[in-house]
């Protein structure tokens, strides 16, 4: 298939806020890479929170911070990896047929915290896919400077993982300084912040890895990975069980990408001296507890959104050496996107849902 003899593309087009049934498989234009951008011939697209949101409207009915709605209608996606088509002007260092994963974040590249290493932290922050058309289509324009070489030997698949594992890699390595004989506690084990940081915890040399997570097939495939496994659905006060495990001292590090539900019981998990990594609240963003139980017993609550290009290539070289083997639940067509959206809403997944065009 040659994008250069084509019109069209399929691509999943939203035009208005509703359930999984206003997701639509349309024709499109193929976009044409401008100065500085590329083409990809999408081979594998990753779903995350974000498309959800963007289909459904913000979470509980109110604009998530920083909240830039796009006007419909619009094409989400911003895991993506698949094979340079073309290259538009201004582009060196990137040819056609180069397999490639996108880097999701977009910043100035002037402020002082770009200037810094930090694109998380830019004042003009964005998300490719979530501001600006993504790759839930055949083919995708994107950045040249912000892509990755992909090896031979990794599937696409495994290698449309950047915005979960990037976040997840920020959330224990960078912003929870975990160190090797540590205990975490990952919240939200199952989704894919959670798998990857379950994944990052044990290459880290964690001692001991809590994970909490709903259901028993999802405790099961926990453990399978090395974690012990807490179900919240019959142990709602799970930082019980942590501090049991843990003879009363608590873990050294959590993530916690839940929010509000689970805020309680995560603070109550940390050890003394423990830092608490959140990057979101995909559960609720308006917790309610006792500050004294963080300044008393000295622990930290750290905001760890995404992450830096060097957390992102850090964490994209251990998935292509074989150090991290990416948890994928299911890998679906395009077609079955609206099924998709149906998992991941539902809950359903243990990892990554994954749409291949």
């Amino acid at each position: 298939m040659n994008a250069g003899r084509r019109a069209t593309m399929k691509a999943v087009v939203i035009h208005r806020h509703g359930p999984p049934k206003v997701l639509q498989i349309e024709d499109v234009p193929i976009p044409s890479p401008g100065p500085g951008e590329v083409l990809i011939r999408v081979r594998a697209c990753a779903l995350n929170n974000m498309d959800i949101w963007a289909r459904s409207g913000p979470p509980g009915g109110r604009p998530v911070f920083p909240w830039r709605p796009r006007a419909f209608p619009i094409t989400t996606g911003g895991d993506v990896a698949g094979v340079v088509e073309a290259v538009g002007p201004h582009v060196d260092g990137w040819r056609p047929g180069d397999r490639v994963v996108v880097n999701p974040i977009l910043s100035c590249g002037r402020c002082e915290f770009c200037l810094a290493g930090e694109q998380t932290m830019c004042l003009d922050y964005r998300i490719w896919g979530e501001h600006t058309p993504g790759g839930l289509a055949e083919f995708a324009v994107a950045p040249a400077q912000n892509l990755l070489r992909v090896p031979d030997h990794v599937p696409f698949e495994k290698a449309a993982v950047p915005a979960a594992y990037c976040t997840a890699w920020r959330m224990l390595i960078t912003a929870g300084g975990l160190r090797a004989g540590e205990d975490v506690l990952v919240v939200g084990a199952s989704g894919g912040v959670g798998t990857a940081a379950l994944l990052i915890a044990r290459l880290a040399g964690a001692r001991r890895i809590f994970a909490v997570v709903g259901g028993p097939e999802k405790a099961r495939k926990a453990e399978a990975l090395g974690a012990i496994a807490i179900d919240h659905r019959t142990t709602p006060e799970f930082s019980a069980v942590v501090l049991e495990r843990t003879d009363g001292a608590g873990v050294h590090v959590a993530a916690d990408p839940v929010g509000a539900p689970t805020w309680v019981q995560t603070i109550r998990s940390l050890r003394r001296g423990g830092r608490m990594a959140i990057c979101g609240a995909s559960g609720g963003e308006r917790p309610d507890f006792d500050i004294r139980e963080v300044y008393q017993r000295h622990r930290r609550i750290i905001g760890a959104p995404m992450g830096n290009v060097s957390d992102l290539r850090a964490v994209m070289g251990a998935i292509f050496a074989g150090a991290i083997d990416p948890v994928l639940h299911t890998v679906l067509p395009l077609a079955e996107i609206r099924r998709a959206h149906e998992i991941m809403e539902g809950r359903q997944h243990f990892g990554k849902v994954v749409m291949v065009p």
